[in-house]
């Protein structure tokens, strides 16, 4: 069995390993494991008031796990779950700019779920997780 190695990125992650004791990303062997990504800027932890900015940072901070886990980027994720707190939607057109539009996805649609929850942390809208196969 491969050991597992955690990482945290700048800001955000590594206030929340030293506050909460959670990891950003874990690799397992030839797999990487992306926590929970919200919209929220890594450094100030704001949060945009345009929910499609919210959505896009979202998806920057997972590649951004990704990638200081040791991946390449989102080509070699192979599954997303994806956590909204409102009606489908009101997130569409974002969630299908992001999916058809990002360079990583342009040769490969990951397997996706989309679930309406109440309530995500602070005033988080979107969280997205991320699994990737390093290959």
């Amino acid at each position: 069995m491969s050991s597992l190695q955690y990482f945290d990125y700048e800001g955000f992650g590594e206030r929340s390993k030293k506050d909460i004791n959670y990891s950003q990303a874990v690799r397992i062997g030839d797999r990487i494991e992306v926590s929970g990504q919200g919209g929220w800027d890594r450094i100030t932890e704001e949060f945009p008031e345009i929910l499609g900015e919210e959505v896009d940072r979202a998806f920057d901070n997972v590649e951004h796990a990704l990638q200081r886990a040791g991946g390449s980027g989102l080509e070699q994720v192979y599954k997303l779950r994806i956590y909204i707190t409102g009606p489908i939607d009101e997130y569409f057109e974002s969630l299908v700019k992001n999916m058809k539009g990002r360079p990583g996805f342009q040769n490969h649609g990951p397997l996706l779920t989309v679930v309406e929850v109440k309530s995500l942390y602070k005033i988080m809208r979107i969280e997205i997780e991320a699994e990737a196969y390093l290959g």
